[in-house]
Formats: C-alpha cells, sequence, structure tokens
C-alpha cells in the first residue's frame, strides 16, 4: 500500500510495498506513481490508460483496475484499488492506493500458465480477479483454442477454493449414459460391468472447482439434472437412492452460442441463467495479436530446454503476427512445435511455417477518415511514425485505431521515438 497527494506523488509506502517493487537505486518516495509505475512522463489517462485516482475524484469513492506495472523483476499484472481520503468538506486531499501482484497470469514470456498483455486480455484477466472471490458460477465463452481450461484454472487459483481440487469435465462426446455416470457416479451393479462403486467427478471436486468444458454439449436430458445438481446441491450415484450432497465452485465454458441455442430450444433457458451469473469472454488471438511475440517465447521455452534455445527470425515473427489465427493459441502451439523440429541451428524461419500462411509481410492497409491521412501497416519504422505524426489531423486514439495499435501501445512507440 502507498499513500498519494492530489498531484500524483507517492507520500508514503508500507513494507510490502518496498519489498514488492522498491529497489534501493530507484527511489519512490516523493515521485510521480506513473513514472513509479510505467515510466510515464504523463498520468495514466493520458497516455491512453484507465487512471483510478482521475475516476475516484470523481466518484469520491474508491476506484479499482488492472494495471501492468514495472518492477524489479520486470512488467507483472497488478490489481490496484484506490481510495480518496476526504476532509471535512468532502474534498480529496490524499489517496491510499492498494497493490496486489496477480500470480496466475504473467506479462513476460513464461513456462506455464496465462501470458499476456493485450488490452482484451487484460479485461478477461480483471474480471477472473473480480469475481474468483466470491461463489458466483462464470461462464467463459470464446472460440475454440483461446485458453479457456487456463482461465477456469486462474479462477480456481485465485479463489478460496485454490486448496482444494480443480477437477475438468469435458462435456462433448459424453452419451447421456456416460455423463451420467462419469459426473455422478454410479453403485455396484448398476449396470454391466459395475463391478464396484465408483466415485463422480462431482464428488471428486468436494471443497474445490468443477469445470465444465464445452457446456453447450451437454445432452437436453442430462441438463435438467444437472440444473437440479446447481439448484439443490445434491445428486444421485446411478442405480442409488440415497441424496448426496454437493461441495463445489462451479465454471463452465463453451464455444457456442448459447443464448441462440435457448431460442432454438437445444439449451434449457434455466440452465442458461443458472450458469451464466458472471459471464467473461476471452478474445480471439487475432484481437490480441500484439500478444504473439511474447506467447511465441513462452511456447519456445515451454517445449525446448535450457540448453537448445530457439529463436524466430524476424521474418517469420512477421508472417505469424499477419496470420489471423483460426484455431487460436491452440493452433500457435502446434506451428511452433512444428517449426521447431526443422530449426536445425536453433532459429525458426519463414520457410519454416506452414505454406498455408499469408506471405505478406504487411497487413492491408487501412484508409483514415477524411480528416486524417491514409496509413500504412502498425509496424512502420519511427521515420514512418514521424511523417504520420506530423501529418495527421486526427486524435491519439483514431491514429492508434488506424494503425491497429491499443492507445497506450502507440503512446509508448511515441515516448520511444521522442514523439511523446
Amino acid at each position: 500500500m502507498i499513500v498519494l497527494d492530489p498531484d500524483y506523488n507517492i507520500l508514503a509506502a508500507n513494507t510490502a510495498y518496498q519489498r514488492q517493487f522498491g529497489t534501493v537505486d530507484k527511489p519512490y518516495i516523493g515521485h510521480k506513481c506513473f513514472r513509479v509505475s510505467h515510466h510515464y512522463d504523463l498520468p495514466c489517462d493520458q497516455a491512453g490508460e484507465h487512471c483510478p485516482m482521475k475516476k475516484a475524484f470523481e466518484l469520491k469513492g474508491p476506484d479499482r483496475v488492472l494495471h501492468i506495472h514495472h518492477t524489479p523483476r520486470g512488467p507483472e499484472h497488478v490489481d490496484v484499488e484506490l481510495r480518496p481520503i476526504l476532509d471535512a468538506g468532502r474534498e480529496v486531499v490524499a489517496y491510499v492506493e492498494r497493490l496486489v501482484t496477480v500470480r496466475n497470469a504473467s506479462a513476460r514470456p513464461s513456462a506455464d500458465g496465462l501470458v499476456g498483455r493485450a488490452p482484451a486480455f487484460n479485461a478477461a484477466l480483471s474480471a477472473v480477479q473480480r469475481v474468483a472471490p466470491s461463489m458466483l458460477p462464470v461462464l467463459l465463452l470464446g472460440e475454440s483454442g483461446t485458453g479457456k481450461e487456463l482461465f477456469a484454472r486462474a479462477v480456481h487459483e485465485a479463489s478460496e477454493r485454490a486448496g482444494g481440487p480443480f477437477v475438468v469435465v469435458d462435456c462433448s462426446g459424453l452419451t447421456e449414459t456416460l455423463f451420467e455416470s462419469e459426473l455422478f457416479g454410479y453403485e455396484k451393479g448398476a449396470f454391466t460391468g459395475a463391478n464396484a462403486r465408483k466415485k463422480g467427478l462431482v464428488e471428486t471436486a468436494e471443497g474445490g472447482t468443477l469445470f465444465l468444458d464445452e457446456m453447450g454439449d451437454v445432452p437436453l436430458a442430462m441438463q435438467v439434472k444437472l440444473l437440479r445438481l446447481i439448484e439443490s446441491g445434491s445428486f444421485r450415484r446411478v442405480g442409488s437412492i440415497e441424496t448426496q450432497q454437493a461441495n463445489f465452485r462451479l465454471v463452465a465454458a463453451t464455444h457456442k452460442p448459447l443464448q441462440q441455442m435457448v431460442a432454438d430450444g437445444r439449451f434449457r433457458q434455466d440452465l442458461y441463467y443458472r450458469i451464466s451469473a458472471f459471464p467473461i469472454h476471452l478474445a480471439p488471438l487475432r484481437e490480441r495479436a500484439a500478444d504473439i511475440p511474447l506467447l511465441v517465447d513462452s511456447f519456445l521455452q515451454r517445449g525446448g530446454s535450457s540448453k537448445h534455445r530457439v529463436s524466430v527470425q524476424p521474418e517469420a515473427m512477421a508472417r505469424l503476427q499477419a496470420h489471423d489465427w483460426p484455431g487460436n493459441i491452440r493452433e500457435l502451439r502446434n506451428v511452433l512445435d512444428r517449426a521447431r523440429l526443422f530449426a536445425d541451428d536453433g532459429v525458426v524461419r519463414a520457410e519454416h511455417l506452414p505454406e498455408t500462411f499469408d506471405r505478406g509481410l504487411a497487413r492491408p492497409a487501412v484508409t483514415a477518415p477524411a480528416a486524417g491521412p491514409a496509413l500504412s501497416r502498425a509496424e512502420a519504422d519511427d521515420a514512418e511514425l514521424k511523417r504520420l505524426v506530423a501529418t495527421a489531423t486526427c486524435t491519439r486514439r483514431e491514429l492508434a485505431r488506424q494503425l491497429g495499435l491499443s492507445e497506450r501501445t502507440l503512446y509508448r512507440r511515441l515516448k520511444a521515438a521522442g514523439l511523446a
């Protein structure tokens, strides 16, 4: 925790802040918070980010946001909550800021877990941090390959049930009979081959989290029993008349349009409302292309050894970033696993990528609105960026959109080029 004055100066910090964010050679007392945490020359809201101080001042109450902060260990996701201190006239005289490092995701290349920095990724991660401490059912929505199981595990690990089991149920391809016996278990003699009592996955998840993956594939007949389980917290093993009590946190996921399925009668409306108390949308990889180099480094770490480091040629990286990735992160991982086998000298080259990849190094040109010039690809060099800034008549936010960048990323590039 730190104390700030209304001019963004850090007035005090507790021991936990000093241990997590402080270094001997970089003093922070008396310095601007945005310089210490973001290395910005301007407050966060002027650099394209949400500034909790601005919001807390307007609300005269607390505000919370997920930021990426510079730390002695490198960039890290930090859950920030800011509370204003008011005088007798309800004027803001100072702020108390509480910072919690997010442990279940990385803003740097990582050998495991969630990895990302893009705004769409951070929005989903922020939602996880908010819902995890509660017992609300979570519904993860997104295309196949967007990392739904990793996000479900992140909900579990950030909850009070982190010490309990995390049990995955793959609902796709299970028949009605098999689904019931897998989920609820069965008694000895319940059916042919049932030679002993078997605990179901609901019992296995006792005290932990039950993750129902591909929820849209649950048979209609089983949806009734699943609804009863969620509403009453009770179930019966196949072949038993005894009612068992369940104790689990529910997280579900699907790539299917459940609302449309409800309208078509393929999914029960009452079950949909039960599981979708807190929906989280997971963006496809094409909407977080800025994360591709970070993900590439992470997957190359995971698949190799410290003795055989693998790097990616710039041309190959450009093609990876230009691809649309219909299979999302799963497709990216598979492409890298294949390319690694051809990288005899430890370098992945463009010719090691699938032939179906777009051979063009640049994305299609984006046409600016009438107020500004026609703009080229987002990877323009500093000279091109300088020209665009000099001739553009639009705002920085509009310029970022035209370049296919977040406003925050554009600000960083402008700062690095001396154009901020």
